[in-house]
């Protein structure tokens, strides 16, 4: 029975089959580079904006792309198993001073990646994890929690203009 309060699209059943989670399959060309399909636009601006050009000087002796790292094994529970906690990185990059650092570009993270920052930072307390971001206005490519400084003092300060 269709309620009066709501459309009839809002019933309509959505086919999904030509769709993957997160739309990865979709426009493969515009996240492309040297033959590197990446999962989005931001990723691959950063390895061909940022980490080639330092591969290039000399100061990036290494990276690997899309590594995995576990954050919870798997364990059982009341007789079934529970499956362990991934978190894949973007990039993993080591400098010429011998430095590691594990890479992530967000946009606008959501609470499963900020979760999974948490556990990364009590996983792998040695490992120094960094978010970044593209913000032309901010100078381009930041780290995201300045970032998020950077906008919230500049709401704080329009906000004090309009008053």
């Amino acid at each position: 029975m269709i309620s009066i309060d709501r459309p009839y699209f809002f019933y309509k059943e959505v086919e999904m089959t030509d769709r993957s989670k997160f739309n990865v399959d979709k426009d493969k060309s515009k996240r492309s580079y040297n033959g590197i399909i990446f999962d989005s636009v931001l990723e691959m601006k950063y390895y061909r904006d940022v980490l080639c050009p330092l591969v290039e000087s000399g100061e990036v002796i290494s990276y690997e792309l899309q590594k995995p790292y576990e954050l919870q094994p798997k364990f059982v529970h009341d007789g079934k198993t529970v499956l362990p906690i991934k978190y894949v990185a973007d990039f993993v990059v080591t400098y010429k001073n011998g430095v590691t650092e594990v890479i992530d570009t967000k946009g606008m993270p959501d609470s499963v990646a900020i979760l999974k920052r948490k556990l990364f930072w009590y996983c792998y307390p040695d490992i120094t994890y960094k978010w970044i971001t593209y913000v032309k206005k901010f100078g381009g490519w930041i780290d995201y929690d300045e970032c998020k400084k950077l906008r919230n003092a500049e709401k704080k300060r329009k906000k004090m203009e309009e008053n």
